[in-house]
């Protein structure tokens, strides 16, 4: 956690033009993964919407495919698979935490008693 016994002072040796021509190569190199994001996403959304024919001789595009393929792994016994057919059905289970409010008498009852043991 920070504080002022660890807070560490900042200190640059470079001067105003050294961080921008450094700021400048950061940008540049953010802009390069974006594009190659961009082409992979592109890539596999190609991918998912192609039609394959299945083992059936059946038609089908990439996005089905994947999703016959997850249902037998699951078959099989995989569990990663069942769990994630499990979740995208909706069917995740809930986890809650239930918080609960007291008044401060309450509070100092029940203490008290936590207390004595």
């Amino acid at each position: 956690m920070a504080n002022e016994q660890n807070l560490k002072p900042f200190t640059s040796d470079q001067n105003r033009e050294e961080a921008a021509k450094n700021g400048k190569k950061g940008g540049k190199a953010s802009g390069e993964a974006r594009r190659r994001r961009k082409a992979m996403r592109e890539a596999f959304e190609e991918l998912l919407a192609r039609k394959y024919t299945n083992s059936q001789g059946q038609e089908v595009d990439g996005i089905t495919l994947i999703c016959l393929k997850q249902f037998q792994n699951a078959v099989d016994g995989d569990t990663k698979a069942f769990t994630l057919i499990r979740d995208t059905v909706g069917e995740m289970p809930v986890q809650k935490i239930e918080t609960v409010e007291i008044s401060p008498e309450t509070y100092e009852k029940v203490r008290a008693i936590l207390e004595e043991d």
